[in-house]
């Protein structure tokens, strides 16, 4: 009994001093959880004590090194000046700035800014996460601007279109680029340093977090070089049309800010009292003149109907260059003064007009005044319609266009699939597509109810009512729209002269595509010329 009760009390004992071990135990736990008692973020494995730190303390960061946090104060400062020449490049899409004006469209060098602004933003946004793909992805990015900038250098007509600050856009897109394979290389390497001198080894793993960022990155590269491919095809394109040689002269006008194209066809002549012929001066519609216009002018030269005519283009289409913005139809007007002065030729002139260059027509002939001996309106707009043109809607459509332009999606699917040629993208069917001609378009726009529309007005007032006039006017148009007719007739009556107002039953808005269309014209031009 006795050593059955010791043997009690003992296992008593026992169980009490591990009770007390355990006790023991939980307490140095407890201290070691800075006095508080275990929960589930306590750490299971006691702390290293070889002093090293671990690889997911905040304190292991590239960001330690100066050099580190010296390139990511340099990408924000290129960041900030990068985007304060995007501002002002978008501004002068609008107003040129002095000394700014670009002789092209001014969208490839927002183009490029974008570029840049947006290589810079994923540069800072990802800064402390480097990787392949933004090295490889901003090398191969620089590698085709520095073609880019090689082909706007050494094609002398992209040279003169982009300026100085086409060529400045481009060559700071280049050295961002690189700049940014050079900043991603020595983060890596300020990354790899420190985890070996805090943590005793380089970190080979990454988190989730890490993974998405460099998934993110991989598509934005991607995004980039597709566009940087695409502004590289479309500038291939345009040192192509760049070897087409313009029919006639470029002459340089408005203090020789930009140049316009202009040619004759034909000798001057003199009737019998040994004055000087008329010679027929052609504004375009909506497209340019070569595109078709001068078909049926160039066979009546052929018929003996007429003894010479000129044409040019407006600013921005065809061989011409893009004016400064803005730009109305008066300043246009006062272009081709000064370009018909320098090229030497002289009055009286027979403007023939159709669609909107009816506007520019009338226009030019209220400042020559006595320079004009007739008129010719083909389905020319009224200027009580500028509305149409001058919508606020239309308006960004062509601002959109215009800056997604550089791309030329468009033009490179028409080259490469439908075969379209040097003449389609210049003058052509696909003229409309370039960033000359948008911006020209957007130029109208911007002008078209207030600048424009207060010079056409004038003009009628300043009108002579001895001008010999003639309308001719689309059928379609005439029965379809009530309005179009309205205005058709009130055209009629801008001079006290008119010689006739033809409405060319089954003709287009360019009555000149159908044979009766052609005849009528060729006959009524005639009898300008005759008198």
């Amino acid at each position: 009994m006795v050593s059955l009760w010791g043997s009690k009390n003992g296992e008593e004992h026992d169980e009490g001093d591990e009770a007390e071990q355990n006790g023991d135990d939980s307490n140095q736990q407890t201290r070691r959880s800075g006095g508080r008692e275990p929960d589930e973020r306590t750490r299971l494995l006691p702390p290293r004590n070889d002093g090293f730190l671990d690889p997911d303390d905040p304190a292991v960061s590239p960001y330690n090194l100066w050099t580190v946090r010296a390139l990511r104060y340099f990408s924000v400062l290129f960041a900030i000046i990068s985007f304060l020449w995007w501002v002002l490049l978008l501004v002068s899409i609008f107003v040129s700035p002095p000394m700014m004006h670009s002789r092209g469209s001014g969208f490839f060098d927002f183009s490029y800014t974008t570029l840049t602004l947006g290589n810079l933003l994923v540069a800072i946004l990802f800064f402390s996460t480097p990787s392949k793909a933004m090295q490889v992805g901003s090398l191969i990015v620089a590698a085709f601007l520095l073609i880019d900038m090689i082909i706007i250098v050494a094609v002398a007509r992209i040279r003169v279109e982009e300026g100085w600050v086409g060529i400045s856009s481009v060559v700071w897109a280049t050295l961002i680029a690189l700049y940014n394979v050079l900043t991603d290389r020595v983060v890596a390497w300020g990354k790899k340093e420190e985890e070996e001198r805090l943590t005793g080894r380089k970190e080979s793993r990454r988190t989730v977090r890490e993974w998405l960022a460099v998934l993110v990155e991989f598509i934005i590269m991607v995004v980039m070089i597709a566009v940087v491919i695409l502004l590289t095809a479309t500038l291939i394109l345009r040192s192509r049309d760049a070897a087409l040689a313009p029919p006639g002269k470029r002459y340089f006008v408005d203090g020789d800010k930009y140049q316009l194209h202009l040619a004759c066809v034909g000798n001057v002549t003199y009737n019998a009292d040994g004055k000087r012929n008329p010679t027929v001066l052609l504004e375009a519609g909506e497209n340019p003149v070569e595109d078709t216009f001068d078909d049926w002018v160039y066979q009546a030269y052929n018929n003996g109907t007429i003894y010479r005519y000129c044409y040019y283009d407006r600013p921005g289409l065809a061989w011409s260059d893009n004016a400064p913005s803005p730009h109305s139809a008066g300043m246009t007007s006062d272009a081709l003064s000064e370009a018909l002065a320098r090229a030497g030729e002289q009055s009286p002139w027979i403007l023939v007009s159709a669609g909107v260059g009816g506007i520019y027509s009338r226009i030019f002939a209220s400042r020559h005044v006595r320079q004009i001996t007739g008129i010719m309106l083909i389905d020319a707009l009224h200027e009580d319609l500028l509305h149409n043109i001058g919508q606020p809607g239309r308006g960004f459509v062509l601002w959109a266009r215009g800056i997604i332009s550089p791309l030329g999606y468009d033009r490179l699917f028409g080259a490469i699939v439908k075969g379209r040629k040097s003449e389609d993208r210049v003058y052509g069917r696909s003229a409309y597509q370039g960033g000359k001609y948008i911006k020209a378009k957007l130029q109208e726009n911007l002008v078209a109810n207030s600048l424009t529309k207060n010079e056409v007005s004038q003009a009628r007032n300043i009108q002579s009512p001895k001008t010999p006039l003639v309308v001719v006017s689309s059928g379609i148009n005439v029965r379809k729209d009530d309005e179009w007719e309205r205005k058709q007739r009130d055209l009629t009556l801008i001079t006290d002269k008119l010689i006739s107002w033809d409405v060319v039953n089954a003709a287009p808005h360019e009555v000149w595509k159908t044979l009766e269309g052609r005849q009528i014209l060729e006959k009524r031009l005639g009898e300008l010329v005759r008198g």
